[in-house]
């Protein structure tokens, strides 16, 4: 029965590390009360003496009435038997937890589906335990299941396992194994405690050898016990993590790193971005996809994806990656790449609506470039692109809140940035060799006489919409280097995809950085909301300039002959001579109306962290973030500090003694320095003593138990050949000890500071220098100290566990 009990505590134990999944305490007590019912089914089996087959098989009987009472008792029969209609409850919530967990992220809420599978969960992992450690006898084989339980929050979640929730499921499994070997020794009859105490081990005088020696019984394997052993382990386990090296998780445990499968893993599988472009783009009826509202009341483009890769068919993108603390529910996103303190910035807040017939959409529509999002789920950010995406949630449905810091830059401002080199991933400029030495030709041509990058921008995205003679239409097909050619230089027709990826590539032949974002424009003004449908779906370039980072640029026509709501920026329209209000609204920036000075209170996301309580008006939030290289400092000096913690104390009892050499010994090593220690008068000499004491074994030196201090002054003096100053402090230290011990009257007793110093040196002599600095640095008679503390603990357990088993003898005499 004993082994019954520790199964479901060592099941439940491990169960605690399942709280960081869960909103709520409900689930809590809801899996104890399912671990109570498997115990209470193993102790009635143990008590039948049924077979081990039949253990497991009544176990889940409990587990399945406890269910039943706990979530259909209205449709059982007495609230407690099962009926067909109580089992069908039960399939049910099944069926609607599973679901929930496929929706929620964790920590996920208490539904009574996801408390259902978490409680039948956790009876089965109990089960597994008690079929092996108490009916098959394999207590270690045990921890397998266990481990189970903890997989399941180390997979899921980022944060490692808080070592609180560690140490208590770790006591759970070491009690299972200890009540193993217990159970075990007891089929033998009563158990030895040889711990107890030290007398068992102690040479008696009925015990001594030939010659009046003692021989002492070597004692020493049976002292790594079981308990010591587990509790080490443990503690290793706790503190060793702490002393290594953080490295970031390989693709099995990390977000958005791996290959294009499909799977349910942590990869992502992205459909072909333009392929869906195409396809919304030709539905015969409009859809609308999502809504929007945002504090300003301006339309604004909504990016998808940043494809950053041609190969010469066409773009595609580089497998975005979401680091743990890139989470959105961790605070601000990362920092716009490129973004400086020059261009005014406007911070906008935009709630956003996605629609539920949105399939297979694994991608937030954003506009750019976020700084932070408040979205149920799992949600991750692209450090390179700010795509935010999740390899668990869809899209489909969800409503969130994002807030942009978006830039306003202005022609000016542009064209003194020239000259700056672009701080950007060179993938953004690269080409593939084969590409038609025509097209390179032509962007030369078109960019002829610009002055600056900026004017050379603004003449790309001209010659698509005003000097090119370019048409809009949806009836194209191709890609590659023949439909990129033939699009540019002889038909001149084609939709958004293909003026985007155009402008994209001239641009970096003239050296400006680029890419395609894909995605939606502003859609339509429809009541209080903005609505989105699919004929809004749009491919548009994003140009790069160090200090303003990727703008976007339309090189697609607009209105009735075009892309009907897309917006040409306002910084790459022609800046009339006298200052008038813009009517034409940009993607990525405000109208008119957002230049007019606002409280910046006004524009402030609810969200904000209090760090960012601190922004002024045009700066971003400032990274106040720990470098790497300080937090491997911190971590090595906490190590240090937990390696010199013996040093401290060994520093702390020294100066303690020689202070005044007239101290109380803290935890006297032998009798000898006990007795001495108990007599107020001569407290110097016992300080002196166990100094003298502590310093031998420091240096390996240990003085015999049954060595008298005139033995052992005589035989330092002799195996070290002290000097006469040395052999005299020595012999006035033992021959004080004697007088103070074993002297009717001590008489006065000369101060032994000095003595006491020159035998330290004298003995420091003789010993090599890594001795030394082990001496000062691990003195091993500290961390003797500590092994007889953790010997009394032990003691201390032996102790109960001998009482509890002289009353069961009591009761089994009785």
């Amino acid at each position: 029965m004993r082994l019954t009990i520790a199964s479901g505590v060592a099941s439940f134990t491990a169960a605690i590390l399942l709280y960081p999944l869960f909103q709520g305490g409900t689930w809590f007590w809801t899996s104890l009360g399912a671990v109570l019912a498997v115990v209470a089914a193993g102790l009635i089996s143990s008590r039948l003496s049924l077979p081990a087959w039949a253990a497991p098989l009544l176990g889940l009987a409990a587990t399945w009435v406890y269910l039943t009472v706990a979530f259909a008792a209205g449709k059982a029969w007495a609230l407690v038997i099962p009926t067909k209609s109580s089992v069908l409850e039960l399939a049910r919530l099944l069926g609607t937890g599973w679901d929930d967990i496929q929706r929620f992220a964790a920590p996920v809420p208490e539904t009574r589906g996801i408390t259902l599978l978490t409680a039948g969960g956790v009876a089965v992992i109990a089960i597994a335990v008690d079929l092996l450690a108490a009916r098959v006898r394999r207590a270690a084989l045990a921890g397998l299941p266990l481990l189970a339980l903890a997989t399941v929050p180390a997979t899921i979640l980022a944060e490692p396992i808080s070592w609180p929730a560690f140490i208590v499921a770790a006591l759970g499994f070491v009690s299972l194994l200890i009540s193993d070997g217990r159970e075990r020794v007891g089929h033998w009859g009563r158990a030895v405690l040889v711990r107890r105490t030290r007398s068992a081990t102690s040479p008696s005088p009925s015990r001594s050898a030939p010659g009046g020696a003692r021989a002492a019984a070597d004692t020493r394997g049976l002292r790594l016990s079981g308990k010591g052993i587990g509790f080490a382990a443990i503690l290793l386990a706790v503190l060793l993590p702490a002393a290594l090296p953080a490295m970031e998780p390989v693709s099995f445990f990390t977000f958005g790193v791996g290959g294009r499968g499909s799977g349910p893993g942590n990869s992502i599988s992205i459909a072909n971005p333009i392929a869906s472009l195409k396809g919304q783009l030709d539905l015969p009826e409009r859809r609308v996809v999502l809504t929007y509202t945002n504090n300003d009341d301006t339309p604004r483009y909504l990016r998808i994806y940043a494809l950053d890769t041609f190969d010469g068919q066409q773009f595609g993108m580089t497998q975005p990656k979401g680091a743990p603390q890139n989470r959105t529910e961790n605070g601000p996103l990362p920092p716009p790449p490129g973004l400086g303190r020059d261009p005014q910035i406007t911070n906008v807040v935009t709630s956003v609506q996605i629609s539920d017939d949105l399939a297979r959409l694994r991608f937030l529509p954003l506009p750019y470039p976020p700084r932070q999002i408040r979205v149920d789920g799992d949600w991750r950010a692209d450090v390179d692109t700010l795509m935010v995406f999740s390899t668990r949630e869809e899209a489909a449905g969800i409503e969130y809140e994002v807030l942009t810091s978006e830039p306003k830059p202005t022609a000016s401002l542009l064209e003194s940035l020239d000259g700056a080199q672009p701080n950007t991933d060179p993938r953004f400029l690269r080409l593939p060799e084969n590409l038609p030495p025509e097209i390179a030709q032509l962007a030369d041509e078109v960019t002829a006489g610009a002055g600056t990058t900026y004017e050379a921008a603004v003449k790309l995205q001209e010659f698509f919409t005003r000097t090119g003679g370019f048409t809009y239409s949806l009836r194209t097909q191709g890609h590659g280097n023949s439909a990129l050619r033939d699009f540019l230089l002889r038909d001149r027709t084609g939709y958004c995809e293909q003026f985007a990826a155009s402008m994209a590539v001239l641009a970096r032949l003239v050296g400006i950085p680029s890419r395609v974002a894909i995605g939606y424009t502003g859609g339509v003004k429809m009541g209080d909301r903005w609505e989105v449908g699919t004929n809004d779906s749009h491919s548009w370039p994003e140009l790069y300039f160090e200090g303003v980072g990727w703008l976007p640029f339309e090189p697609t026509p607009s209105g009735a002959a075009g892309q009907g709501s897309a917006r040409v920026p306002e910084y790459t329209q022609p800046r009339p001579e006298t200052t008038e209000e813009s009517t034409s609204p940009t993607p990525g920036a405000t109208s008119s109306s957002a230049d007019e000075p606002q409280d910046p209170s006004a524009r402030r996301n609810p969200r904000e962290v209090d760090r960012e309580g601190t922004v002024l008006p045009g700066e971003l939030p400032p990274d106040d973030s720990m470098p790497l290289i300080a937090q491997i400092g911190i971590g090595a000096a906490a190590l240090l500090l937990v390696l010199l913690i013996p040093a401290g104390v060994r520093m702390v009892t020294r100066n303690r003694r020689v202070r005044s050499l007239g101290f109380k010994v803290a935890q006297p090593a032998d009798e000898l320095t006990a007795r001495m220690a108990s007599s107020r008068s001569h407290t110097s000499v016992a300080a002196a003593w166990a100094e003298l004491d502590d310093v031998l074994y420091d240096y390996g030196m240990a003085r015999g138990a049954s060595e008298t201090p005139r033995a052992l002054a005589r035989r330092l003096t002799q195996q070290y050949e002290f000097d006469a100053g040395s052999a005299a402090a020595i012999t006035n230290i033992a021959s004080a000890v004697e007088r103070v011990l074993f002297a009717r009257d001590a008489g006065r007793i000369e101060p032994m500071r000095k003595d006491l110093r020159k035998v330290r040196q004298a003995l420091a002599a003789t010993t090599s220098r890594g001795r030394r600095v082990r001496a000062v640095l691990l003195p091993p008679s500290t961390l003797r100290r500590l092994r007889l503390l953790g010997e009394r603990l032990l003691d201390g357990f032996d102790l109960l566990e001998n009482i509890g088993l002289r009353r069961t003898a009591a009761q089994k005499g009785s």
